[in-house]
């Protein structure tokens, strides 16, 4: 008893608790647990600052509705009118929007901007899933299952899935989690699989933490990291897209204890002028090559990393090697890796770094194909930067499993 009052006085000191359910058939209700909202934009418009809507299973359709904007996310020039829809709006207040669980809850957004947060600070979404998105004609709408704007906003145990219409004049797609002007995201615990674009994008000062996702079958990149975009990527799943992680334009990104397999281009890549910190990444079986420096101006860590396994594709985006050059090393700390087993061999346009700065070329020592532990007596056992230490300080391991940021 006393358990509830503390959980209730926490949802009062925040805003009221306002049900929503989809399959109540008397009237749209007050939002009360006996006469909850059936419409859930309609229960968004009631909202007030701070309130917590709680979605009973079923499903949810939004309305899709035009949305112009005079900022372009993703153009040159900055301000360029965007001609795009939305589903569901949230805007100039704090939501929280829980589901019943990614199985039982769906909101089908029926628009390119799914569910819009627009001005919106401290907002959070969680336990539900979001699929139904409608691809926008303009090419420039940044379309995706989420899209934040000027806005703060916790997407947690989200499942984006099945996003796919697109249309034939525009090659993107829709997208999972976008973050645009000068928002800050936080994405943990989602599933983003099979849409039609980039998993997690950031333009235009938006900022994310991504960990703990699953990011597969896809088009474009699994997290895309643009502009002047910032980013810490831990110990999130990239499998089955186009091209893995991407730091572009002047973007800052630290990318840690992820598992980069199985897409059609590169793994890890770093150009423009921004900074990429990669650590304790698995970058296995990708179709060209695993890590690339694509830009002379481009400037980064690559440490702890094991990349293997890659270059089954013909040459599309990059050679079928380990790590590929197209800019200066000289700007990167290439340490302690272990790059083994790729097709065209493990270093292109840059010198044989094996046996230079910790760095190996020896078999990992998988579990399995699919198991991405290391057997006992692995060459990569104790052997990473002894500047990375493993939580109980001792040395750590190479990659995904080892240094300070795995569980």
């Amino acid at each position: 008893m006393a358990i509830a009052v503390v959980i209730l006085t926490a949802f009062q000191a925040h805003g009221r608790l306002l049900y929503v359910n989809a399959e109540f058939n008397e009237g749209n209700g007050n939002g009360d647990h006996d006469a909850p909202f059936s419409d859930l934009q309609y229960a968004l418009d009631q909202a007030l600052d701070g309130d917590t809507l709680l979605l009973a299973p079923g499903i949810y359709s939004a309305r899709s509705e035009p949305f112009t904007e005079e900022l372009c996310g993703n153009c040159l020039e900055h301000k360029t009118t965007v001609y795009a829809s939305r589903g569901f709006l949230i805007e100039g207040k704090t939501v929280h929007i829980v589901g019943s669980g990614t199985d039982s809850t769906t909101l089908i957004t029926n628009a390119g901007y799914g569910v819009l947060f627009l001005n919106s600070r401290g907002s959070k979404i969680e336990r539900l899933a979001i699929t139904g998105g409608k691809r926008d004609p303009d090419g420039n709408a940044t379309d995706a299952a989420v899209v934040a704007k000027f806005s703060t906003v916790t997407i947690q145990q989200v499942k984006i899935r099945d996003n796919t219409d697109r249309i034939d004049t525009v090659v993107m797609g829709i997208g999972g989690v976008f973050g645009r002007e000068n928002s800050e995201l936080f994405v943990f615990e989602c599933e983003i699989v099979n849409n039609g674009w980039d998993g997690i994008a950031l333009y235009r000062g938006a900022s994310a933490y991504a960990a703990d996702n699953v990011i597969a079958k896809g088009r474009g990149a699994g997290i895309g990291i643009t502009w002047d975009a910032t980013a810490i990527v831990l110990r999130n799943r990239i499998s089955d897209y186009w091209k893995g992680i991407g730091t572009f334009g002047a973007s800052r990104a630290i990318v840690s204890n992820n598992l980069v397999n199985n897409c059609l281009g590169w793994g890890i890549i770093a150009t423009g002028e921004s900074y990429l910190d990669a650590a304790n990444n698995n970058v296995i079986h990708n179709g060209n090559c695993g890590l690339a420096i694509w830009s002379e101006e481009c400037r980064g860590r690559f440490v702890n990393n094991i990349v293997a396994y890659n270059g089954w594709k013909d040459k599309w985006v990059a050679p079928q090697v380990g790590l590929w050059n197209n800019g200066n090393p000289d700007n990167f700390i290439i340490s302690h890796n272990d790059v083994w087993g790729n097709l065209m061999g493990n270093y292109k346009d840059m010198d044989d770094l094996t046996g230079v700065s910790g760095n190996i070329s020896e078999d990992p020592g998988f579990v399995s194909d699919r198991d991405f532990h290391l057997l006992e007596g692995s060459p990569c056992w104790d052997a990473g930067s002894p500047s990375l230490s493993e939580g109980d300080g001792s040395i750590s391991d190479m990659g995904m499993y080892g240094g300070p940021g795995a569980r």
